[in-house]
């Protein structure tokens, strides 16, 4: 739960604080008290939101909450419902009204991309409000339901779910060589494995810093709303970054799975060793409160399951060839 006080005279500060709530799926008991599910990625965007408060000369405080009946959790866990049932109505509305000017107009040339890139866009709507979804809201079957009868109506019985996105001309890591990359404080699985990407396959030399990019020209934003290395569609910033720089590795490919699934709450590919590395990521944020120290850390786990890789054969290990002497 995060419970705040912003002074009156911030009028556009408060409006800003009620986006970011919005954005992580946030939602209200009171004009200034909103709840997420208890997990880590959420006490790490609350602790975020209370960190702006508070730098705007707001007050502000993350607390942890049982429901003491069950009546109340039903109320609170129809809130979320009801919230996202909103998102996904208006995209399956906005689906429709596109099917319908597709019949209509037997859309050709400029039209026709026109409407395919207004449902690409409406399939990423889809999949951000999906991974705020956390108590199954109804409506999600039914806005998935009108995507996918779009999909094959526009693309002749291939989905956009199923299509592989077309892949980018790869940017050249040595024009991002010497440079600092700025991210959010309190690192996660994606702001670690990230990193660590940065490092290990673009400078190996790269800096980072932590806090806001207003005022930090020159710095490289990545895992911040709004940025070019950070949340895209359904990719989360590693593969984000991985894709744009033509990463091709196999464990590379691995680690961005595991990355995938528990950045963005899924079970998509669902692979055994996903709950160890949340795990281990959750017991390095505990022993380490400082964001260099942290991150470091965090890095060095990454390149040490990145190393472990091998051992599944994809990856040759290198041997000795005196052999193993005791």
């Amino acid at each position: 739960m995060l419970v705040y006080q912003l002074p009156a005279k911030h009028s556009p500060a408060r409006v800003k604080a009620w986006r970011r709530l919005q954005r992580i799926g946030a939602v209200a008991l009171k004009n200034s008290a909103y709840i997420l599910p208890n997990r880590p990625e959420a006490r790490e965007d609350f602790e975020w939101i209370r960190t702006e408060i508070i730098g705007i000369g707001g007050q502000a405080l993350v607390l942890g909450a049982d429901a003491l009946d069950p009546p109340t959790l039903l109320e609170i866990t129809d809130l979320f419902r009801a919230a996202r049932s909103q998102d996904f109505e208006q995209i399956r509305e906005e689906a429709q009204r596109l099917a319908d000017r597709w019949r209509s107009r037997a859309a050709k040339g400029s039209a026709r991309r026109r409407l395919v890139q207004t449902l690409r866009r409406l399939r990423e709507r889809f999949r951000d409000a999906e991974a705020l979804d956390y108590f199954d809201a109804p409506r999600r079957a039914e806005a998935a339901k009108v995507l996918d009868e779009l999909d094959r109506t526009v693309r002749g019985g291939v989905t956009m779910a199923t299509r592989p996105t077309p892949a980018a001309h790869a940017l050249d890591a040595a024009r991002y060589r010497g440079r600092v990359w700025l991210t959010r404080s309190r690192p996660g699985v994606d702001r670690m494995s990230s990193a660590w990407l940065i490092r290990r396959f673009i400078d190996p030399k790269a800096a980072f810093a932590f806090g806001e990019p207003s005022g930090k020209a020159g710095m490289i934003p990545f895992d911040m709303f709004g940025a070019e290395f950070g949340h895209h569609g359904a990719s989360c910033t590693f593969e984000t970054i991985a894709r744009r720089f033509g990463i091709r590795d196999p464990a590379v490919a691995w680690l961005g799975r595991i990355v995938h699934d528990l950045d963005l709450k899924e079970d998509t590919y669902d692979l055994p060793e996903k709950a160890a590395v949340g795990r281990m990521i959750e017991g390095l944020r505990r022993m380490y409160h400082e964001d260099r120290t942290l991150l470091g850390q965090g890095m060095a786990m990454f390149e040490a399951l990145y190393q472990s890789y091998g051992e599944y054969g994809a990856r040759p290990k290198q041997r000795s060839r005196k052999g193993n002497r005791s």
